[in-house]
């Protein structure tokens, strides 16, 4: 296994120092967690999960079986959409764009990219807004097949991705090697992150804890500021409950409670008063309009339709910076936080 992954990783349950034996990671406890081709599978079983993916994550890692080696049956997809997958697999040429890429973009990267299921010319990594980074350790949260992670990576990142979904992590391993973009993948949920206080300089997160409950958000986001460096810092995107696109959705559904994967929707005064208290002190920056998601690096890939809607974004992104208040109406925001400097009492480097 991957020598800086034995050395920050700890056991999610206790915080205790893991070590390897027979296949698997052990903590002094003896909790054990497997490892599978060079992926810790650091799920633990006994909790409430954010996502079922995370079951038969742990299903199939204990019973690794022969007719799903890629453990397709762990992705957060329809059985006909698998079904799909297995089939570009079975057919697909080595330098085609990777299968579950190709049938994962739309829940991935969000309702616009589903005229492109199946029918990817290229992989899309998106653009990263952060400073270029000279090695610094980044931790991407809720990375599935790696966007995200391959483009910190690009940008001179230290990168670890992890994900509940074990063929999201193996598909994250393919591309990155693929693309030749260096990264550590571990299969790991966000409220139980299993690494050391303070083994990262930036925690990066993008359309994930939107579907967690307000209560597993804030306890992931309080991993966060556990693991984060003395006055490192994290860029999550959440979502805003008054934004144009939001609103229609939230009236759609009655305004009634989110359930199961649905989006939780937060006023953007929630949001900064959550991040500061958790974490440190936040600022809020516009991520888009009309949707959760759009990506400029990828509008050349999409329907002419859509490229105009994320143009049309991007317009509007560039004049929110010269007009503040028009944040208050984004879809989709990014909270940028920083770890106080000095380590709270009792945080420890471990």
């Amino acid at each position: 296994m991957d020598e800086w992954l034995q050395h920050h990783m700890v056991c999610p349950r206790d915080h205790l120092r893991l070590k390897f034996d027979g296949g698997n990671l052990v903590c002094p406890e003896q909790h054990r967690y497997p490892v599978i081709d060079g992926v810790p599978v650091m799920l633990l079983d006994g909790v409430s999960q954010t996502l079922e993916v995370a079951r038969d994550s742990l299903r199939l890692a204990a019973a690794r079986p022969p007719d799903d080696p890629l453990f397709i049956d762990s992705l957060g997809c329809d059985k006909e959409q698998r079904d799909a997958i297995r089939k570009l697999i079975a057919t697909s040429d080595a330098g085609a764009v990777d299968p579950v890429v190709q049938f994962m973009v739309a829940a991935t990267n969000g309702i616009l990219y589903a005229p492109l299921l199946g029918r990817l010319q290229t992989v899309p990594i998106p653009e990263l807004r952060l400073p270029d980074g000279s090695g610094q350790t980044f931790l991407d949260i809720g990375c599935n097949w790696g966007r995200w992670s391959i483009g910190a990576a690009r940008k001179g990142y230290n990168v670890v991705g992890i994900d509940p979904s074990l063929g999201a992590i193996m598909a994250a391993k393919r591309v990155s090697a693929c693309l030749g973009a260096a990264a550590r993948y571990v299969v790991a949920d966000a409220r139980f992150l299993p690494f050391a206080p303070e083994s990262f300089a930036v925690v990066f997160s993008y359309s994930v804890l939107q579907h967690f409950s307000k209560g597993d958000a804030a306890t992931a986001l309080s991993e966060v500021a556990r693991v984060l460096e003395s006055g490192g810092a994290s860029l999550i995107q959440m979502p805003n409950a008054l934004g144009i696109r939001s609103l229609q959705h939230q009236l759609r559904r009655g305004f009634r409670p989110a359930e199961g994967f649905e989006v939780r929707y937060w006023t953007l005064r929630e949001l900064k008063k959550t991040f500061q208290r958790l974490i440190g002190e936040t600022k809020l920056s516009v991520d888009g309009y009309f949707g959760l998601g759009l990506q400029a690096a990828d509008a050349s890939m999409l329907p002419f339709k859509y490229r105009a809607v994320v143009r049309a974004s991007e317009l509007l992104r560039f004049i929110s910076r010269k007009i503040p208040f028009m944040c208050w109406f984004a879809d989709s925001v990014y909270l940028h936080s920083r770890s106080p400097h000095e380590s709270a009492p009792g945080h420890s480097s471990g």
